[in-house]
Protein backbone atom coordinates (compact mmCIF):
# COMPACT_ATOMS: atom_id res chain seq x y z
CA UNK A 1 0.00 0.00 0.00
CA UNK A 2 1.17 3.43 -0.56
CA UNK A 3 0.44 6.54 1.29
CA UNK A 4 -1.74 8.15 -1.65
CA UNK A 5 -3.99 4.65 -1.34
CA UNK A 6 -4.34 5.55 2.65
CA UNK A 7 -5.07 8.48 2.48
CA UNK A 8 -7.51 8.17 -0.36
CA UNK A 9 -9.31 5.04 2.06
CA UNK A 10 -9.46 7.10 4.84
CA UNK A 11 -10.68 10.62 2.74
CA UNK A 12 -13.08 8.33 1.64
CA UNK A 13 -14.35 7.05 4.47
CA UNK A 14 -14.25 10.45 6.89
CA UNK A 15 -14.65 14.04 5.88
CA UNK A 16 -11.00 15.95 6.30
CA UNK A 17 -10.35 19.89 5.91
CA UNK A 18 -6.35 18.69 5.64
CA UNK A 19 -4.63 14.84 5.71
CA UNK A 20 -1.22 14.20 5.45
CA UNK A 21 0.03 10.62 5.47
CA UNK A 22 3.55 9.53 5.48
CA UNK A 23 5.15 6.27 6.03
CA UNK A 24 7.01 2.84 4.77
CA UNK A 25 4.41 0.67 3.66
CA UNK A 26 4.06 -0.99 7.02
CA UNK A 27 4.34 2.53 9.69
CA UNK A 28 2.21 5.20 9.13
CA UNK A 29 1.66 7.92 10.45
CA UNK A 30 -1.43 10.45 9.50
CA UNK A 31 -2.49 14.24 10.77
CA UNK A 32 -5.96 14.38 10.28
CA UNK A 33 -8.61 17.09 10.63
CA UNK A 34 -12.09 16.57 10.07
CA UNK A 35 -14.96 18.33 11.48
CA UNK A 36 -16.70 15.00 12.29
CA UNK A 37 -14.21 15.19 15.40
CA UNK A 38 -16.04 17.76 17.12
CA UNK A 39 -16.92 16.96 20.68
CA UNK A 40 -14.72 13.78 20.63
CA UNK A 41 -12.44 12.39 22.27
CA UNK A 42 -9.24 11.13 21.26
CA UNK A 43 -10.01 7.27 21.31
CA UNK A 44 -13.07 7.76 19.62
CA UNK A 45 -11.99 10.18 16.98
CA UNK A 46 -9.24 7.26 16.61
CA UNK A 47 -11.89 4.44 16.08
CA UNK A 48 -13.49 6.66 13.57
CA UNK A 49 -10.14 7.11 11.69
CA UNK A 50 -9.84 2.90 11.91
CA UNK A 51 -13.58 2.58 10.87
CA UNK A 52 -12.67 3.94 7.27
CA UNK A 53 -9.91 1.36 7.21
CA UNK A 54 -12.51 -1.83 7.53
CA UNK A 55 -10.39 -5.21 8.23
CA UNK A 56 -6.89 -3.73 6.89
CA UNK A 57 -5.99 -3.94 10.30
CA UNK A 58 -7.10 -7.11 10.76
CA UNK A 59 -5.15 -8.39 7.71
CA UNK A 60 -2.00 -6.65 8.45
CA UNK A 61 -2.02 -4.68 5.38
CA UNK A 62 -2.08 -1.71 6.86
CA UNK A 63 0.43 -2.65 10.23
CA UNK A 64 0.55 0.54 12.24
CA UNK A 65 -1.41 3.84 12.25
CA UNK A 66 -0.30 6.47 14.37
CA UNK A 67 -2.11 9.86 14.21
CA UNK A 68 -2.69 12.95 15.80
CA UNK A 69 -6.40 14.17 15.04
CA UNK A 70 -7.91 17.54 15.06
CA UNK A 71 -10.96 19.20 14.48
CA UNK A 72 -10.76 22.36 12.29
CA UNK A 73 -10.57 24.92 14.95
CA UNK A 74 -8.15 22.96 16.79
CA UNK A 75 -6.03 22.98 13.66
CA UNK A 76 -5.78 26.60 12.89
CA UNK A 77 -5.09 27.11 16.22
CA UNK A 78 -1.81 24.72 15.36
CA UNK A 79 1.72 27.02 15.12
CA UNK A 80 2.72 26.79 11.85
CA UNK A 81 6.61 26.56 11.57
Amino acid sequence: MTAEELQHIIATGLPCEHLEVTGDGRHWAAVIVSPAFEGLRAIKRHQAVYGTLGGRIQTDEVHALSMKTYTPAEWAAQPRT
